[in-house]
């Protein structure tokens, strides 16, 4: 080694660990920008186009009054667009970077009720939800089926694209303006649970329920009559017997409506 060679080479050495420093402190300052199919907990990330969250909103008719949860929140553009609308919007988000540039992107538009949390949604409590809006797929849309079952009846719930199983969905509307993929929204009201026996002044009322499809019977005196168009939309029931349309609120082991003639009244057990 020559002795030019043995003061350049540490002089070297040291400019590459100044350029190597500079290099990690320049992508440490890069804001994150999220990448379409980047993987996550239990999905990859893919956008809702804005259209479709449109849509959603209408579906779900969000409003001032209404709490709304966003399962999987992504860049918090679904919570975001609850918020403008006045309701209370949370999302809860497993990607800490998502959730920070959520908050960002909620204080550029300036809205004051768009909350974000970093969380595992199975493990999150969101009983107190008016109306639940997602895009997961449908093996996770099934885990979380139970839990959105025994929610409060009337809850409102929006799925992109993807079903529950066979639970079918009350609603099912596409986003046709400003929308290429993933344009498909579906829409559930969570039914109360009234399957069983309910007896009326004239009678015995049986019901069969599968979510919020009901079949069953009336029964009066020594006559069985077999229901017809039976549903459930949130506390709401509807049926008929013998040609007449029985509606209704259903209040825990109680419920009550009117008919054509009259109103009607019946308890659980």
């Amino acid at each position: 080694m020559s002795l030019l060679q043995s003061f350049t080479r540490p002089a070297a050495v040291s400019c590459l660990a100044v350029m190597l420093s500079f290099n990690v402190a320049a992508a440490q300052d890069k804001p994150f920008e999220p990448q379409v199919g980047q993987a996550g907990k239990d999905v990859i990330w893919v956008p809702t186009p804005q259209a479709l969250v449109d849509k959603m909103m209408e579906m779900a008719k969000v409003t001032a009054a209404d709490t709304v949860y966003d399962l999987g929140s992504g860049d918090g553009r679904t919570v975001i667009t609850a918020a403008k609308r006045g309701a209370t919007a949370l999302g809860i988000e497993y990607n800490p970077d998502m959730v920070e540039l959520s908050k960002k992107n909620a204080a550029k538009e300036g809205v004051t009720k768009a909350t974000f949390m970093k969380a595992d949604l199975f493990e999150t409590d969101f009983s107190k939800a008016t109306v639940i809006t997602m895009f997961l797929l449908p093996d996770i849309n099934l885990r979380l089926r139970p839990k959105v079952l025994d929610m409060k009846p009337g809850t409102r719930i929006v799925s992109n694209s993807f079903d529950m199983g066979d639970w079918t969905p009350d609603e099912v509307a596409n986003a046709v303006d400003g929308c290429t993929s993933y344009c498909r929204a579906n829409f559930w009201i969570v039914p109360a649970k009234v399957a069983g026996t309910w007896k009326l002044p004239q009678g015995e009322l049986t019901l069969e329920q599968k979510y919020q499809m009901l079949t069953g019977s009336l029964k009066s005196g020594t006559s069985t009559t077999q229901i017809t168009d039976g549903k459930m939309t949130g506390d709401q029931i509807s049926f008929k017997a013998n040609g007449v349309e029985y509606k209704g609120k259903v209040d825990g082991n109680a419920m009550e409506g009117s008919i054509v003639s009259g109103t009607w009244k019946a308890t659980k057990g």
